[in-house]
């Protein structure tokens, strides 16, 4: 059984393409109001441009139970249009026990998504239960976008040499994977920080949301998180690919033009000496 990582790869290099599609629908913002439709004409239009689909999952948690049927719908058509895709479910769990056991059950056994996001401020307990389902796992999240995130995962910690605590999650989550199964989330907004963790850790896959909206500069992500196949990233855009258009009739066009052009641009910033 092959591992979403090498899914992910399979895909990436098919479709030339590390686009992730960030499925957070927000109802104010929608071109229509139907979420599931929503969701499904963004997944037709932009399907063949894409490596990974992630829904946040607050979206659909603020919908009350039928936001939860809507989800699991939204991945039932992405496995049927797309099933080489990677579907990530933007969960940002993390706790312990049979609490985290029972977080993997309701995001592999009901919602079907190939990996999850996590926290894991109780280490390694918090992110076992992920590793017990195939080749499915986690995104461990280390070095994120937003501006406060200086005030704790910048923090240098005594007697490891001056690493930070971001550097020791990237170690951490290293140090647990022993079958491929777990990568990082890093956000755009910190290029810097991003080519420290590839250049420690040159195997794991990277999930990098905060282009486009949250201001993130495509070129210096690419660059930055690539591995030395020019691979191995998946760059996140939501905003900026499902609401490119509020008109009912044209949205989901909009959104392809806009992943499209993504794709295009990761593309052309990829490194010379990167393989493909």
């Amino acid at each position: 059984m092959s591992t979403w990582v090498e899914k992910l790869d399979a895909r990436a290099k098919s479709a030339s393409s590390m686009v992730c599609v960030g499925l957070d629908p927000e109802p104010s913002q929608m071109a229509i109001s139907d979420t599931l439709e929503f969701n499904c004409r963004i997944i037709d239009a932009t399907h063949d441009l894409v490596c990974a689909y992630k829904p946040q999952l607050a979206f659909y948690e603020a919908l009350g139970a039928a936001g939860f049927e809507v989800l699991q719908a939204t991945v039932a058509h992405i496995r049927s249009v797309a099933p080489d895709v990677v579907v990530v479910g933007d969960a940002k769990r993390g706790d312990m026990g049979p609490t985290a056991a029972a977080y993997a059950r309701a995001m592999f056994d009901y919602f079907d998504f190939d990996t999850v996001t996590l926290h894991a401020y109780l280490g390694r307990d918090s992110v076992a239960p992920f590793l017990e389902y195939g080749g499915r796992g986690a995104l461990i999240v280390c070095r994120t976008s937003n501006l406060g995130a200086t005030e704790l995962q910048d923090y240098v910690l005594e007697g490891t040499d001056g690493k930070t605590v971001y550097q020791r999650v990237a170690d951490a989550t290293e140090q647990w994977d022993d079958q491929g199964r777990l990568g990082i989330v890093v956000g755009a907004t910190y290029p810097g920080e991003m080519a420290v963790l590839r250049a420690a850790h040159t195997a794991l896959p990277i999930l990098i949301p905060g282009v486009g909206a949250q201001g993130g500069d495509v070129k210096a992500a690419t660059q930055a998180g690539v591995n030395a196949d020019g691979r191995g990233v998946m760059i996140s855009s939501s905003r900026g690919i499902i609401y490119a258009s509020d008109s009912a009739d044209w949205f989901e066009n909009a959104a392809r033009d806009a992943a499209s052009e993504l794709r295009e641009e990761i593309n052309r910033s990829l490194p010379a000496e990167s393989g493909k």
